[in-house]
């Protein structure tokens, strides 16, 4: 698995104009293949009298999953050049939708190229992006006595506390860098007098 991974910090749409040609470039994060290409039919949808409707998307924290379309415009113009763009930008989990509402003004292979690459380019810089770094999901159990006084420990220390469930002991969900749970383990022991419980978990994905 990667250790970190890039994407889109929100859904929104950038517009551009070139040459009178209208190109609106909508971004969105999208956690699976279904999820993007839902985006890319609810975009084409929403502008279904637009000229062209070319999308691209990267799904996997390694990139496994690449797909793009022209949509009728020359092959390799659209499609191909945002895909690049986002791969670029090391963006993953993310879609990519450019309506282009044709202005009269033929651009030519190279000025499709730039035109569609540079309108991803400009949404990325637009919507702003945000890492997303590899976790190891651990379970900490501590009797009541100690629970509040160990949460608060827990965020001095900038550790990520996922959830809190309250029982006959306390069970609380962190997140910690791979490197990290081994002190970590050491730490808890010390704050606790090694009366808290330690359980390592899967892996998830977090904001860096």
């Amino acid at each position: 698995m990667q250790d970190e991974y890039r994407t889109v910090a929100r859904a929104g749409v950038h517009e551009t104009e070139i040459n009178r040609s209208r190109f609106l470039c909508a971004l969105a994060p999208a956690a699976t293949e279904q999820e993007a290409q839902e985006f890319v039919a609810a975009v084409r949808k929403e502008h279904a009298t637009a000229t062209h409707n070319c999308w691209a998307y990267v799904i996997g924290a390694d990139a496994a999953v690449q797909k793009a379309s022209d949509d009728g415009e020359p092959g390799g113009t659209a499609g191909v050049p945002m895909l690049q763009m986002l791969l670029r930008r090391d963006m993953r989990y993310v879609v990519a939708v450019v309506t282009r509402y044709y202005g009269g003004v033929k651009l030519g292979a190279g000025g499709l190229i730039r035109a569609y690459g540079g309108a991803v380019g400009e949404a990325l810089d637009d919507l702003g992006t945000l890492t997303r770094r590899r976790f190891r999901l651990a379970t900490v159990t501590v009797d009541h006595q100690r629970a509040g006084r160990l949460q608060n420990d827990l965020r001095t220390a900038g550790r990520e506390v996922r959830d809190v469930r309250y029982a006959e002991a306390v069970t609380i969900e962190i997140g910690l860098p791979e490197a990290d749970v081994d002190a970590f383990r050491s730490w808890l022991a010390d704050v606790t007098a090694g009366s808290a419980g330690f359980e390592p978990g899967g892996e998830a994905y977090g904001d860096a």
